[in-house]
């Protein structure tokens, strides 16, 4: 393996302090099952001192979860220790996570506090901590706004002091990647005994630079990334442990580096806790939105039928989507080239002629262009329409236009095209279907018997294809007709017209 980077997840501290997240504790030991699937390395599983719930959420984890280290986050107090080592001791890998703030800003307004004052409770805590746990994370809270010089010294004290993991935070999401680098290189060369600890980042994504930033840290040396699943976090949220974990495993060519993660089971942790929360994951997202591996640009499709590599950087397996998903990712609508529109098709089971093919694809056109993806379903109502039908038009529709409402007699105007004549005429009739048919009639000079007529929805939502299957008797003989549109009006004219094409 490369040079190692662990993943500290957060989701059940950082993740559920994101405003509507709170989660009980039979749903926190759900999520904590996963992450230990996932095989992190640490689970920060919540402030032990916030509440009594909190404590015994964080007890019960750390009871129950075999494999990751658990940690409990603690302000620099000796009560919050106290508290936090009671809630993580049965851990089979405690850990202890202490935070203070360092920057002039919080060190003025929120702990009017000095430097020295700072540095020596740090020094203290960190002491008074890693007397109980060997394992003792530090945080300096808002160090990406904290001084260089006296975020090494307080790094290099707490170090000293027992601290075996030094966590940079960028609170508020300030940082711009070079300059969060550049932090963390600086303390690699200006703390003497940085060596003795993990350097880690926890990013925010204020400015969506969370990832650039944690990557850019890890790159100048950082070997620890905090994240939280979906990037859940307080105010836009942590770094994301999806993007993060994905964006070394791809990109292992310029990080060399790699972490544990069983990244198969990326997708069903986006999902659980999506489902626990209510929060829905943004189809747009990286990684786990549902349009990550989908495609409908004809171009693209051709490209990832020939090699999907042309425009998929990973593999959807990798991150645990299951073998219909994927089948799924040839995303059919009106960006949609005749290659992926003709494979689908024969994966439904259809064997089309070159004649065949191109009067389906027209008419999938003209679908795609009013709805905005078009279904299994909606394909073989498109097939049935013009193609199954086996009959040569004689009339098709040029025009068709109707007026209906409760004060108003309903009228259709219809134009048919035979040849190269057309022929418009207009009629009444009880509601605008009627009205059409009646049209049709007077243009063809055909009289028949409406014997049935039915719709139904292909596919569901506002933009739902509908068929119609209209049966006619001429003569004693029944004939039946079948058409699909987006347009229930237009589906039965040429659902009447077809029935009348066949007596021709």
């Amino acid at each position: 393996m490369s040079d190692y980077v662990r993943i500290f997840d957060t989701t059940l501290r950082d993740g559920e302090q994101c405003p509507g997240a709170t989660m009980n504790l039979q749903e926190k030991l759900r999520v904590a099952r996963q992450l230990a699937k996932l095989n992190v390395d640490i689970i920060e599983a919540g402030f032990p001192i916030a509440s009594n719930d909190d404590f015994e959420a964080v007890k019960t984890v750390a009871g129950e979860i075999e494999g990751p280290e658990i940690a409990g986050l603690c302000r620099c107090l000796e009560k919050d220790i106290e508290r936090g080592w009671q809630a993580v001791k049965g851990a089979h890998k405690p850990r202890l996570h202490l935070f203070l703030a360092t920057s002039k800003i919080h060190m003025q307004y929120k702990l009017k506090k000095a430097e020295s004052e700072i540095l020596r409770q740090a020094v203290e805590m960190t002491k008074f901590a890693a007397a109980r746990c060997a394992n003792v994370e530090f945080s300096p809270e808002d160090a990406s706004r904290t001084e260089r010089a006296f975020l090494a010294e307080v790094v290099e004290a707490v170090i000293a002091a027992g601290a075996t993991t030094v966590n940079i935070p960028d609170t508020v999401g300030y940082a711009v990647p070079w300059q969060y680098g550049e932090t963390i290189a600086y303390l690699k060369n200006n703390v003497k005994n940085i060596e003795r600890a993990i350097i880690s980042t926890h990013c925010h994504d204020d400015l969506g630079l969370a990832v650039a930033n944690s990557l850019s840290a890890v790159r100048n040396g950082a070997r620890q990334v905090e994240v939280a699943i979906n990037g859940l976090g307080e105010r836009a949220g942590n770094c994301s442990f999806e993007e993060i974990v994905m964006a070394i495993k791809t990109r292992r060519d310029e990080l060399a580096v790699d972490t544990q993660i069983n990244t198969r089971e990326i997708m069903a942790a986006s999902r659980l806790l999506s489902q626990i929360t209510g929060f829905p994951v943004p189809p747009n997202k990286a990684i786990v939105g549902a349009n990550a591996f989908k495609h409908e640009a004809g171009i693209h499709q051709h490209g990832v039928m020939a090699n999907k590599a042309t425009y998929e950087i990973m593999t959807p397996e990798h991150i645990g989507l299951n073998a219909e998903e994927i089948a799924q990712s040839l995303v059919l609508g009106k960006h949609s080239g005749h290659h992926a529109f003709q494979k689908r098709l024969v994966d439904l089971g259809f064997s089309l002629s070159d004649d065949e093919l191109q009067k389906a694809l027209v008419r999938f056109k003209e679908v795609a262009d009013k709805k905005k993806i078009i279904y299994d379903e909606d394909l073989q109502a498109i097939v049935e329409d013009v193609v199954a039908t086996g009959v040569r038009p004689t009339y098709t529709i040029d025009y068709l236009s109707v007026t209906a409402g409760s004060h108003q007699i309903p009228t259709a105007t219809v134009r048919l095209r035979k040849g190269t004549r057309v022929k418009e005429l207009a009629s009444t009739g009880d509601g605008p279907v009627d009205a059409v048919f009646k049209a049709i009639s007077k243009i063809t000079h055909v009289k028949a018997t409406l014997v049935d007529y039915t719709v139904r929805s292909v596919t569901s939502g506002r933009e739902a294809l509908g068929e119609v299957t209209v049966k006619v008797d001429h003569k004693g003989k029944l004939h039946t007709g079948v058409a699909a549109s987006t347009d229930i009006v237009e589906a039965s004219a040429k659902a009447y017209l077809n029935c009348l094409n066949r007596l021709f």
